[in-house]
C-alpha cells in the first residue's frame, strides 16, 4: 500500500463511535469528574510547555487489528498537541501512554476487569480507574517494557504516582486531586477563586502600605516643621 492510499484509509475511519459502542451516559457526575481531570491537565501541561502531552476525551482510538474504543480521558507523550478526531496508532507512530475512566454506574467489569486485561494486552503503560460512587482511584502499570499484564501501583502517603504523566493522584474532599510535587493543580474555578482572594489580599496590603506610607509622610513633615522652628529660635 502506497502513503497516498493509507492517507486515504486513515483518513476515512469514522471519527465517532456508535451508539451500540458508547456506555451509557451516566449523568453529572461522569461528565464533570471527566472535564475537570481534563481542565486540569490541559492547564498544567498548557504552562509546561517543554514536556508535549496530548490529552484527549472520548476520542476514537484505533490499534491494529484492534476493535475501536474511546477512553474516557487518554494522554499520549512527546507527541503534537494539534486538535484530532481519531487517535490511529499506525499513522501516529504509537500507541496510548495513559488512560483514565470514570466509573459512576453501569457495568464495573468493563472498567475493573475487562479494560485492566485489555489495555495491558495492547501496551498502554498506565491505566487509571476513578470510581466516582465509591470516591475511590485504582492505578496499574506495566511493570516493565514488553509486559502485558498490569501490576497494581502502590498507594504511597495516600497517593498514586503516574510515570507517564510525571503527576501524583488522589481522591481529596469528591475531587480528583492532581499534585506537582507539593503543589496541588487546580481546576479552572478553584483557580479563579484563588486568583480573586490573592487579588484582594494584595489590594488590602497595597492600601495597608498605602497609609503607612502617608502616616509616615505627615510624621516627618511634622519632624521638619519642628526642626525648622528650633532652629529659627537659635536652638
Amino acid at each position: 500500500m502506497s502513503v497516498e492510499e493509507r492517507e486515504q484509509v486513515v483518513a476515512s475511519l469514522p471519527g465517532e463511535v456508535t451508539w451500540e459502542e458508547m456506555a451509557l451516559p451516566e449523568g453529572d457526575r461522569h461528565f464533570l469528574a471527566k472535564l475537570g481531570a481534563l481542565d486540569v491537565l490541559r492547564g498544567h501541561f498548557g504552562r509546561h510547555r517543554r514536556h508535549k502531552v496530548y490529552l484527549g476525551a472520548e476520542l476514537p482510538v484505533y490499534y491494529p487489528g484492534e476493535r475501536r474504543f474511546a477512553p474516557d480521558l487518554l494522554a499520549v507523550r512527546d507527541v503534537e498537541r494539534h486538535e484530532r478526531d481519531k487517535w490511529v496508532v499506525s499513522a501516529e507512530g504509537k500507541g496510548l501512554d495513559w488512560v483514565m475512566e470514570v466509573h459512576v454506574g453501569g457495568d464495573r467489569k468493563k472498567d475493573a476487569e475487562y479494560n485492566v486485561r485489555r489495555y495491558a494486552r495492547l501496551g498502554i503503560p498506565e491505566y487509571f480507574i476513578y470510581d466516582r460512587k465509591k470516591e475511590r482511584l485504582v492505578a496499574y502499570r506495566l511493570p516493565g517494557t514488553g509486559a502485558r499484564k498490569y501490576a497494581g501501583i502502590p498507594l504511597v502517603r495516600g497517593r498514586y504516582h503516574s510515570e507517564q504523566l510525571g503527576l501524583e493522584l488522589q481522591v481529596e474532599e469528591g475531587r480528583l486531586r492532581f499534585w506537582a510535587g507539593r503543589t496541588p493543580l487546580l481546576e479552572s474555578d478553584e483557580r479563579i477563586a484563588w486568583l480573586t482572594k490573592e487579588a484582594k489580599r494584595l489590594r488590602r496590603r497595597v492600601d495597608e502600605e498605602a497609609r503607612l506610607r502617608e502616616m509616615a509622610e505627615q510624621r516627618l513633615a511634622k519632624l521638619r516643621t519642628e526642626l525648622k522652628r528650633l532652629k529659627t529660635r537659635g536652638v
